[in-house]
């Protein structure tokens, strides 16, 4: 059994999802997570998304194991919602059907850098010309312009540049990456939020705009609390582990057998934690009065709540800091963040049937007016919708189709 054999399943696509940009038409030329991850995030809300891939598809269709029913779960995890079809677009044939879907598209994302993008003519300048209220977005490692900009990227290479990678992990041990391609998933966040910022403009002004989303800065961006103190103070962070170098109290613990997070991030929330604990006179000394207090005396802190916590179980002790409302909570392993009940009460984990089995998703966990519902339709099989979108869109017919089949266009 798989642990996607446990979720909630979803047999159909739903009438009643969110609809926020119903109407909305984007053309997705990206590959990889962070562009194939900002059109699924547009078409969540209910933007139609047509995704445009070479003849032998999008690089993450070949990234595992693991595989399900011969499909990348990389692939699946970031492209529902979408219709695929096959187009080689470095050809001349190739690139006049493109531009002749573009003008029927609102939104184009691509994330070649500057030059290729010029080379195949996907660059804003040429797209403009044919589409002038055009949202046009560039998602590369450094932007479009800049010394940096025909570099090419990867989530990794960003992290390392923002300095996410050099304070991530123990003090004294090596730096590490997220566990999760942050880089990636951050600028897909960022370039979802301009199109929604861009066409807002554009249904009052109607203008089009070049959206730049460079990797490195979103994930800098993301560094800003970390950042923001230090051009301050000059005072360099480094690595913690799971503490934090400016709340005095935030960092995970060991329990009785399992380890927990605890934020004791205000004097109130000390002073629960102690009478949680029962006592409430360690909380109450005038020598921890204030956070600053308490970071002056963070090692004989830490050591008496280590002692403290150790004596019972987390389920335990979770449950009591709920109780004095302490933020506190689990370390969880992917299966247990897959089995949780409450993430599948509320629609955020679910599976769908494709590729002749279920595959698993997860949500845009985001309620709109009460509802998270977004599934409409299962990741695409490569240019499952090749020939569909040419006659819908474009009017070829049968024969036209076959000569670009022959011809190695679609």
């Amino acid at each position: 059994m798989l642990p996607l054999d446990q979720l909630p399943r979803k047999d159909a696509a739903n009438a009643d999802t969110i609809r926020l940009l119903e109407g909305v038409r984007v053309l997705d030329l990206t590959t990889s997570i962070a562009g194939p991850y900002a059109t699924l995030l547009l078409a969540d809300f209910g933007a139609s998304v047509l995704k445009i891939e070479r003849r032998e598809g999008d690089d993450t269709r070949g990234w595992g194991p693991p595989f399900l029913a011969q499909q990348s779960l990389w692939f699946l995890a970031v492209n529902r919602n979408k219709r695929s079809i096959t187009l080689d677009f470095s050809t001349p044939q190739g690139r006049e059907l493109l531009h002749r879907l573009v003008v029927q598209h609102d939104v184009v994302v691509t994330n070649q850098v500057g030059r290729s993008q010029k080379k195949l003519g996907v660059d804003y300048a040429t797209l403009c010309a044919l589409h002038p209220a055009l949202v046009h977005v560039s998602i590369t490692g450094f932007g479009v312009q800049g010394k940096r900009s025909e570099l090419p990227s990867y989530d990794l290479i960003a992290e390392g540049y923002s300095g996410v990678m050099d304070l991530t992990g123990e003090a004294g041990a090596p730096p590490q990456k997220v566990g999760t391609p942050a880089a990636d998933l951050l600028s897909g966040m960022d370039a979802a939020m301009a199109v929604a910022a861009a066409l807002y403009r554009r249904r009052a002004e109607g203008k089009g705009c070049a959206i730049d989303i460079s990797m490195v800065e979103s994930m800098t961006r993301f560094m800003a609390p970390r950042l923001v103190p230090f051009l301050g103070s000059g005072e360099l962070p480094r690595r913690s582990g799971a503490r934090d170098s400016v709340v005095a109290v935030y960092q995970s613990f060991d329990t009785a057998d399992e380890p927990i997070t605890l934020g004791l991030g205000n004097d109130g929330i000390w002073r629960r934690f102690w009478a949680a604990v029962g006592e409430p006179d360690y909380g109450a000394d005038a020598r921890f009065r204030t956070n600053k207090d308490r970071r002056a005396a963070r090692p004989e802190i830490v050591a008496h709540i280590q002692s403290v916590l150790r004596q019972r179980k987390r389920g335990e002790w979770l449950d009591l800091f709920a109780q004095h409302r302490v933020p506190a909570g689990p370390i969880n392993r992917m299966d247990e963040v897959a089995a949780d009940p409450e993430l599948h009460a509320r629609g955020m984990l679910y599976s769908v049937p494709a590729f002749g089995t279920d595959i698993p998703q997860v949500g845009l966990g985001i309620r709109v007016d009460d509802s998270s519902e977004t599934y409409r339709s299962p990741p695409p099989a490569l240019g499952e919708h090749t020939d569909e979108v040419l006659r819908e869109l474009l009017g070829l017919d049968e024969t036209d189709i076959r000569r670009l089949r022959e011809q190695k266009i679609v």
